[in-house]
């Protein structure tokens, strides 16, 4: 899919899926495993989840493939191929989208394996992302998403080696930041996502920002830098740490869409959830559109 075939696609809101992982944990995934790992040995548990998101009305699935870069998997003890794996876990939520949802292959930080912030590290996360990339096209991804991204360098990196392996994929992009618009890294956000726009990402914004009042003043203030689909995919308010050392996340559904309209009459077009929300959320993001 062209860049603009995927625009035409896309315009106006999009609704997202929302999170993988917290989901996942609910439905038996063992804490502290290798999602990516576990998601390969248990298919029909993402396979169900993601079928729910798309009767719920998600109209772009990320696939289980967040954190499957060569190296955190080397971590994980994996020694197959990344490409093999990669392809598998597209396949596996291509099956749930059928014909109602495009596929995003799912790429993230690899700050918890290289010094992803030091320029001298760019040419080691271009080729990271490089081998992860072909993996998720040869699974027929219809677009790429890099989020809970931390550093510029990161989304500079996934746009350089999309170019190298996919030519025209559109990629979207997403940071974590702070409810004030900066990034972790210090750097305010706007001035980023406006590079990152200019340099050809099809969409930018943020996930895994908790969901609540500060919301809607950080999507007007990113929208005062961002031209096109700005991307809002909150987590269901600030979690605390129930005893068993699972995060719990206070926000219910409809208070969720509830901030999420707000987010969009101020700006955001591609609407989803990230930690502690599933399809529910997803079913209420839509009535609240409708």
């Amino acid at each position: 899919m062209t860049r603009q075939e995927f625009s035409a696609l896309t315009a106006g809101t999009v609704l997202l899926d929302g999170a993988t992982g917290s989901e996942l944990l609910r439905r038996g995934m063992p804490r502290g495993t290798s999602t990516e790992l576990w998601v390969d040995r248990h298919p029909e548990v993402i396979r169900q989840l993601q079928e729910e998101y798309v009767q719920a009305g998600s109209q772009i699935l990320y696939a289980p493939t967040f954190q499957a870069q060569p190296a955190p998997l080397e971590k994980a003890g994996y020694s197959g191929s990344v490409e093999a794996l990669n392809a598998r876990l597209v396949g596996l939520s291509r099956q749930a989208a059928g014909r109602k949802a495009l596929v995003a292959g799912d790429l993230s930080t690899l700050a918890g394996a290289m010094a992803s912030w030091n320029p001298d590290c760019f040419p080691q996360l271009v080729e990271q992302y490089c081998r992860q990339i072909a993996g998720l096209l040869a699974g027929g991804a219809d677009l790429l998403v890099g989020e809970t991204l931390l550093y510029p360098q990161e989304g500079e990196a996934i746009l350089t080696a999309a170019e190298l392996e996919g030519g025209q994929i559109p990629v979207a992009l997403t940071f974590t930041m702070q409810p004030d618009g900066s990034l972790f890294s210090g750097q305010a956000a706007g001035p980023v996502l406006q590079e990152l726009e200019a340099a050809g990402a099809a969409a930018v914004g943020f996930n895994c920002v908790a969901a609540g009042m500060l919301l809607p003043g950080l999507v007007a203030t990113l929208r005062r830098y961002v031209k096109g689909p700005l991307i809002a995919k909150p987590n269901a308010g600030n979690p605390a740490i129930s005893p068993a050392g699972l995060a719990e996340y206070p926000m219910g559904p409809e208070e969720f869409a509830g901030w999420q309209a707000q987010a969009a009459q101020m700006g955001a077009t591609w609407l989803g959830g990230c930690c502690g929300t599933g399809p529910e959320y997803i079913r209420r993001l839509r009535q609240h559109r409708e």
